[in-house]
């Protein structure tokens, strides 16, 4: 929710009922065991509101850890075993807290995956009871109809059951299993769930004890206007060619089984690789370590802005899934999505407070590129500003290191190195990277920005084409080049189309494979603008409160420098060092073209004219 939002909410007297967002109630969350006790502060109030963490160990064979906040702390049932509760000292949840949970481990070193459902009206609820024998009719708060069930009977050696929307209340799936959809009226007494209730039949109703976890769909309910859906459970068929699973938002976690057949229940989560060039999953029904597969034209599964797009498989599968959204907020602080980090050591593990999404990194004192990499493209695909090269990988051992909630590691160079990295955000920015099946030169696709687009940066991954530039200040008419110091050239590179949901991007061929990042002023955190040169000492008012962190300029109307400055390196009254995105040359430290302004930054008089010619006309991108 937006500062202004807020206080509208507050004036209105409703201070207490801020919206809900995915966020608030999911987070995959990864971190490497200590063989000892673990704070894991994903932002899930647990302590209050309740829920499930699962968690599984990826590189190893372990079994997947279930313990919710009905059964308590330490009490595990595992997806992937028919066996009853047990009690584990080690390697589960040991209590819940306001912004998630502790786990003990037991296994220093070893990366673990956790997945944290918060309990929520038209997200997800968990139901526990005592079996009575025969059919039984039991209440839920969901606050929607459930579309998926799954149940477990704690006490006892019995197979997990699921109840799927798309298949009906005649048929079962089984969670531990791979086995195909099969049809009993003992499972759910071949009655549907409702709004308030849902039915067992005398196999999941013994006189034993029973967990329930419940899943909404479509059910809206989240977003600043309490009317966006967060989770999707839906159903596909799969004959051999390429299935567009329209959600209606951009999934951050994805399980999925074959119905019809034999076949795993594979989960998928952007956290660890899941994005254009590859995929990694674990499967809910074996204890196997993560496997992860290179996506290719014939066979791939990838997320995008309003889905899924699916290649792989048996043809003449059907499918059924579960589907979550990824973050969705809007950012309140620049320290919320960019983090500018100097260093000198590597491999190198910055600490950024959030998810990194996208990074720039650069040799400071030697003739270097800045290095561009993002998530969707997987840790060693990089592509160089200063060249129009096309996409190459840096040798394993070398890459990003992206699989973590609030660091990122850069092994890939040495010396004096400064990196940028962000953040995906609504209203702040975006990375798109089309899937290469597109039928259509410069096509029109989705974003997530949520906002009309004011800064497109655009690269061919397959081709030597330029970086194409869009700037709000030039219009759909004109573009620029990164890797160059050209003026505004005049072309439609960027075609016609450009809303809050879609854009056109260039490509010159059909089907050739182009990432784009996508940027918007954001009142307090981001500001791209213009302005016109005065030869003086001139004020950039950006509405910020302390000043630009991060400023990259570049001239239109005439030659000029793609210059950056961030306060990492320095912003001040006197020389501030500065890099080229459009050059290998160093750093220059010798020089006072910029200063510090509380609203945004000054351009002072001694710089170039390809930062403030009388009347030159000028763009930028700043970061508070």
């Amino acid at each position: 929710m937006s500062k202004l939002t807020k206080a509208l909410t507050a004036a209105a007297g409703n201070a207490g009922s801020d919206p809900l967002y995915a966020e608030d109630v999911f987070s995959t969350y990864l971190w490497e065991g200590t063989n000892s006790a673990n704070t894991i502060e994903n932002g899930i109030d647990l302590a209050g509101e309740g829920g499930l963490v699962w968690s599984k160990w990826r590189s190893i064979t372990n079994d997947h850890m279930l313990v919710d906040t009905e059964r308590g702390a330490l009490k595990v049932i595992k997806s992937n075993s028919t066996g009853a509760q047990v009690t584990n000292g080690n390697n589960a949840p040991s209590s819940f807290l306001s912004n998630g949970f502790t786990y003990t481990d037991n296994g220093s070193g070893y990366p673990i995956a956790s997945w944290t459902f918060r309990k929520a009206e038209k997200f997800f609820d968990v139901v526990t009871w005592t079996g009575t024998g025969g059919a039984r009719t039991l209440s839920h708060n969901l606050g929607s109809t459930p579309s998926v069930i799954i149940v477990k009977s704690t006490t006892n050696s019995a197979f997990w059951c699921v109840y799927h929307s798309s298949l009906g209340a005649t048929k079962y799936l089984q969670l531990s299993s791979t086995v195909a959809a099969a049809t009993a009226s003992t499972i759910w007494n071949d009655t549907a769930p409702t709004s308030t209730e849902f039915t067992v039949g005398a196999y999941i109703n013994q006189s034993q004890t029973y967990v329930a976890y419940l899943f909404a769909s479509d059910a809206g309910g989240f977003g600043d206007d309490g009317d966006e859906n967060i989770i999707k459970c839906g159903s596909f068929s799969y004959s051999g060619s390429e299935v567009d699973i329209n959600l209606g938002f951009e999934p951050q976690f994805f399980l999925y089984k074959a119905s019809n057949t034999s076949n795993d229940w594979e989960i998928l989560d952007v956290m660890r690789a899941w994005g254009e060039t590859q995929y990694c999953r674990l499967n809910a029904n074996e204890s196997a370590a993560e496997a992860c597969y290179s996506n290719s034209s014939t066979n791939f599964i990838k997320p995008y802005a309003n889905g899924v797009k699916f290649k792989t498989g048996g043809s003449g599968r059907d499918y059924i899934y579960i589907a979550i959204r990824r973050p969705m907020k809007t950012p309140e602080s620049g320290t919320e999505v960019f983090s500018p980090d100097a260093t000198t050591t590597f491999p190198a593990t910055m600490t950024t407070g959030f998810p990194v999404d996208l990074t720039m990194t650069r040799a400071r004192t030697a003739a270097n590129y800045f290095f561009t990499g993002d998530r969707l493209r997987g840790n060693t695909k990089y592509l160089s500003t200063a060249t129009t090269n096309p996409e190459a990988a840096f040798s394993t051992g070398n890459e990003w290191l992206w699989d973590a909630n609030t660091t990122i590691t850069q092994q890939n160079t040495s010396g004096s190195v400064i990196n940028y990295n962000f953040k995906r955000a609504t209203g702040f920015m975006d990375v798109v990277v089309p899937t290469a099946t597109q039928t259509l030169v410069n096509p029109a696709t989705e974003h997530t920005l949520g906002v009309v687009p004011e800064f497109i940066i655009s690269k061919s991954r397959d081709s030597t084409a330029g970086w194409f530039v869009y700037h709000s200040a030039l219009g759909l008419t004109k573009y620029l080049e990164l890797s160059t110091t050209s003026a505004f050239q005049v072309y439609n590179v960027f075609g016609t189309t450009l809303t809050s949901t879609q854009f056109q991007y260039y490509s010159s061929t059909v089907g050739e494979s182009v990432v784009n990042y996508l940027f918007a002023t954001l009142a307090g955190v981001s500001k791209v603008g213009s302005y016109t040169g005065t030869g003086s000492n001139l004020n950039v008012d950006c509405g910020f409160s302390a000043g630009a962190r991060f400023i990259l300029i570049k001239r239109t109307d005439s030659t000029g420098d793609w210059y950056v400055w961030d306060t990492e390196r320095g912003i001040t009254a006197g020389n501030d060092p500065y890099l080229l995105l459009n050059s290998t040359a160093a750093e220059v430290t010798s020089t006072d073209y910029i200063d510090p302004l509380a609203s945004g930054f000054t351009v002072t008089s001694s710089a170039p004219a390809a930062l403030n010619a009388s009347g030159g006309s000028y763009i930028f991108l700043a970061i508070a």
